[in-house]
């Protein structure tokens, strides 16, 4: 299975509520949600968070939300490698084994279904990683 993770825990501290703040007219997760769907590259788009508000905004964006993140990985601490790692052996637990994953930020409004096939292409090489990037 291939699976998209998007992380967005609910207490941000910097910008308060940032996942879900209004951008353009709609919750900036939705950006991220959409081009992942878009991009028809993965079995799952699923937001990984320990929020009920974020929760349901992923739903209605259309992305799946299996499991409330637990707290432990919810904290100001919390290492982005442990919330995908948590995603994935939630899958393979119940006997969906996950054979990519990819990590879209819920921040990303400028993100685009083709820059993730264009990151899938690059991957269909033999590749074990890629990470998007753009000059500013």
């Amino acid at each position: 299975m291939k699976l998209a993770i998007i992380p967005a825990r609910g207490g941000s501290k910097r910008i308060a509520r940032k996942n879900i703040r209004p951008f353009a007219g709609r919750p900036v997760i939705a950006y991220s949600v959409e081009a992942a769907l878009g991009s028809r590259c993965f079995d799952h788009v699923i937001v990984s968070t320990d929020d009920d508000e974020i929760a349901d905004i992923a739903r209605a964006c259309g992305a799946e939300v299996p499991f409330t993140r637990p707290a432990a990985l919810s904290d100001d601490h919390t290492v982005l490698a442990d919330v995908i790692v948590h995603a994935i052996e939630w899958f393979e637990g119940r006997g969906q084994p996950v054979q990519a994953a990819c990590c879209v930020f819920a921040t990303a409004p400028f993100v685009s279904a083709a820059a993730i096939r264009q990151g899938a292409d690059a991957l269909a090489g033999g590749k074990s990683f890629a990470i998007a990037v753009t000059s500013f």
